[in-house]
């Protein structure tokens, strides 16, 4: 089935009123005081964030933004498929899918649309214009159910050729964070003819390579490996247990919305901007809470831990840099080294930031806007 049909996001309000009732009833576990966020999410924070959630929060509204960006739903290879279509005045634009990453969600790009498809209306020029396709991940959002195995980074890069096919699209550029910094170069090598260039950010993974690769690196690099090393020693679990038990995970993150909050917003506290406390001085807290809303109404907080499954019992295979350009953008949690990152990639731009973080669209959308820009003009076609 190669239907593509049009989507509005609309929940009832009984799945509100239940959220809001679940949130009156949570179960608060005992803590040890003073102990900050050394042993994840603080009580009184969260506390906190659960009565803003709320009493404050305005799900209705969030949904309504959605819903002004056109939206659809499609089948490939057996797995529906929700995404985000939206088209630039500029006729000369060139079509962009963008891809996100756990715990993440469409939500991330809301920022982004409007700079990225209409330049002229968001300082920018005509010839920066895209058409954007953002897609949802199998297992994320509205692409659900998933019913059957296999849904790895590769597997997700075929369904993204598929989907920009159907779209009518030949050649277009790819942009992804965190998941998607894997699967749009694996796109590029899915469909090299199509893919003018890459552009990838929010990687996470501690860079491997040989004692020598990591001598005379700059004051900036060095800093860079050492924050990745602390990530490995003490803030991996949730991929470990995702990777091998996400069934397990999955009845806590479906039945309890706090406990969601709480698996989603530390990792927002430990991987946006180092230079911020508190996640809601990185990233707008409505908008997070928007991110966490999306996982609870939809059900997918099992069914996204299963992609760390799905990646970590992949077949391994040799990854060869290939010919498609690629631009790399580097926040300040991004552990990317240059030199190392140009085994894998034909890298032909790379930049370096010191504000935002892995969620670079919604920490920093100026920055990551201003940067998809820059690498695409050197690959768009004349």
């Amino acid at each position: 089935m190669t239907q593509i049909a049009p989507f509005q996001i609309q929940f009832p309000r009984e799945a509100l009123d239940d959220l809001r009732d679940r949130l009156d009833r949570a179960r608060w576990p005992s803590a040890i005081p003073d102990i900050g966020w050394t042993r994840g999410v603080p009580p009184d924070y969260l506390r906190h964030l659960v009565e803003y959630w709320r009493d404050e929060y305005d799900w209705s509204a969030w949904q309504a933004r959605l819903n002004t960006f056109p939206q659809f739903t499609t089948e490939i290879d057996g797995q529906p498929i929700h995404f985000l279509h939206v088209r630039s005045p500029e006729p000369d634009a060139v079509p962009l899918i963008i891809t996100h990453g756990w715990p993440g969600s469409v939500v991330e790009f809301l920022d982004v649309l409007g700079p990225l498809t209409d330049p002229r209306a968001h300082g920018g020029t005509a010839g920066d214009a895209f058409h954007v396709v953002a897609p949802s991940l199998p297992g994320f959002g509205f692409s659900t159910p998933v019913e059957e195995p296999g849904w790895g980074h590769r597997r997700i890069a075929r369904a993204w050729a598929e989907l920009m096919r159907r779209l009518g699209y030949r050649r277009y550029g790819a942009h992804g964070g965190d998941t998607g910094s894997i699967v749009s170069p694996e796109l590029a090598r899915v469909v090299p003819e199509r893919v003018i260039g890459v552009h990838i950010c929010g990687g996470l993974a501690y860079p491997t390579g040989e004692p020598e690769d990591f001598v005379g690196l700059s004051p900036a690099e060095r800093q860079r490996i050492e924050a990745a090393g602390r990530l490995r020693w003490d803030g991996t679990g949730y991929a470990d247990i995702q990777s091998t038990r996400p069934q397990t995970i999955g009845y806590g993150l479906h039945d309890s919305p706090v406990g969601q909050l709480a698996w989603i917003v530390e990792k927002f506290q430990a991987w946006t901007d180092p230079a911020q406390v508190l996640p809601e001085q990185a990233v707008d807290l409505d908008q997070l809470l928007t991110n966490v809303t999306l996982y609870w109404l939809t059900g997918t907080g099992a069914s996204s831990a299963h992609l760390y499954y799905e990646v970590r019992n992949e077949a391994k295979v040799t990854v060869e840099p290939g010919d498609v350009p690629t631009g790399v953008a580097v926040f300040p949690t991004d552990p990317s080294i240059r030199h190392i990152t140009e085994r894998d990639h034909n890298v032909v731009y790379w930049s370096e930031f010191d504000r935002g973080g892995h969620f670079a669209a919604m920490e920093a959308p100026d920055l990551l806007v201003g940067d998809i820009r820059a690498f695409f003009r050197r690959v768009r076609p004349n």
